[in-house]
């Protein structure tokens, strides 16, 4: 009697995605959480600002939280924090930050998808912006990656 071993399953690689924005405060940490989310365990999304502020907004928590979205360990991140990784996809989600994008020690491929900075207003307002970062920013990066994503029927 021969026992065969069962046949491996190729893992699926996951894509690294930096969300890239000015301050990284409200619109880059909304749509990292989002595309984890979303795109379940096909991206690694990373956000980062050109000229971080020092927390992330309280609406971008409470926008993220009413969504029944995780916000732990949310924090502003420096480019050059994420500089030395090994990124696939750059997203632009504010024209600041596409002038300042800089160059990384390899080629990236980069789509830029501005979104209103909610910054300092109502909380219905980051609310509204979360919401177009997923109808829009979520099948954007599936695409360009490559990646299934089928949308699901609840909002966020």
């Amino acid at each position: 009697m021969t026992i065969e071993s069962p046949k491996s399953v190729p893992k699926t690689v996951r894509k690294t995605v930096l969300v890239l924005c000015t301050g990284n405060s409200c619109r880059s940490q909304m749509a990292g959480v989002l595309l984890s989310h979303e795109l379940g365990g096909q991206v690694r999304a990373l956000s980062a600002g050109v000229a971080p502020r020092s927390t992330v907004a309280d609406n971008a928590i409470a926008a993220l939280k009413d969504a029944g979205l995780p916000t732990d360990g949310l924090r502003p991140k420096d480019i050059d924090e994420v500089m030395d990784e090994h990124i696939d996809l750059v997203v632009t989600v504010c024209d600041n930050a596409k002038k300042a994008c800089p160059v990384f020690p390899r080629p990236v491929r980069s789509i830029h998808l501005p979104f209103h900075d909610p910054y300092g207003e109502s909380l219905e307002s980051f609310i509204q912006v979360r919401n177009e970062i997923r109808a829009r920013l979520v099948p954007a990066v599936a695409q360009a990656l490559g990646l299934a994503w089928a949308e699901r029927a609840r909002q966020p």
